[in-house]
């Protein structure tokens, strides 16, 4: 029997009926389009935030455009985000053949299981998936601007930095492969505090400075495995866009706090072998 895990936020952090989403999506990517300069080459890697739309949707869709001439050339997206709703050990699937959003179905990569069978720190697990919007949010996102891609879902439970770095080093194949983690930054301090907290996190990311406390960022673990794996591949992490909710929609005695973050190889360098929340 083919399984479909169901929209879980459609309606909350990002419109539930495809013609208000499809606009939404464009209106964001045209204006991350207006501001952005092309890149010399599509990122290999992105960190972006996954809060409602209205939050953090610019600064996501300042990083997606970059994928935008990599549309046909990547047909995997291995994408990890937090798990905010149950607790688990290891970096679970989710049991699934395909993830719907509101614009349709996104197929999911059939090897999954395979790969469970060679990590042991892979399970599968349903029902920390079924509430999640950590992943749920980026769909609309990669279904509008790269097209009809395999996605991999892995949300990453307890788990340590090497632990995730080798699923990501198993899953990621050469450019016809995104990897894309999901997460926030800061929660719920005032705005002058969250910039400097922020701008301490940003920049141990940019410097490649692992591990990341766990409340600096609620996907650093999921960042902790890529800047552990970047270095291998030869990729240096450049700062697209950072805001936080107090410059888009919200209240500026509590914001949370939004980066996106390239991972491309420097120039004249090769691929390297080897709602608010």
């Amino acid at each position: 029997m083919r399984i479909v895990r169901q929209p879980a936020v459609a309606g909350r952090f990002y419109p539930g009926r495809a013609p208000e989403l499809d606009a939404t999506v464009t209106t964001l990517l045209d204006e991350a389009r207006a501001v952005a300069a092309p890149p010399a080459a599509p990122p290999e890697a992105l960190i972006v935030p996954h809060a409602g739309y209205v939050y953090s949707g610019p600064t996501a869709a300042r990083g997606y455009v970059l994928l935008e001439s990599a549309r046909g050339a990547i047909e995997r997206v291995v994408l990890l985000g937090p798990a905010h709703y149950v607790a688990f050990t290891g970096v679970a699937l989710p049991e699934a053949d395909a993830f719907a959003t509101p614009l349709g179905e996104v197929r999911l990569d059939p090897r999954a299981e395979e790969l469970a069978e060679s990590l042991p720190q892979l399970i599968s697990y349903a029902e920390a998936h079924a509430p999640e919007h950590s992943l749920e949010v980026q769909l609309p996102f990669v279904q509008r601007v790269l097209g009809d891609v395999e996605v991999l879902p892995l949300l990453v439970g307890d788990a340590g930095p090497e632990q995730v770095a080798e699923v990501i080093e198993a899953c990621w194949g050469g450019p016809e492969t995104l990897v894309l983690v999901s997460s926030d930054l800061s929660h719920y301090l005032p705005y002058d505090t969250a910039r400097e907290r922020d701008g301490a996190t940003v920049g141990h990311i940019l410097d490649g400075d692992w591990p990341l406390p766990d409340r600096s960022a609620c996907g650093a673990r999921g960042i902790n495995g890529l800047l552990v794996v970047a270095p291998r591949r030869g990729l240096r992490p450049e700062l697209v866009d950072y805001r936080n909710s107090g410059d888009t929609a919200g209240d500026r005695a509590r914001v949370v706090g939004y980066a996106s973050v390239s991972f491309t190889h420097p120039p004249g360098l090769g691929t390297a072998e080897s709602e608010v929340t």
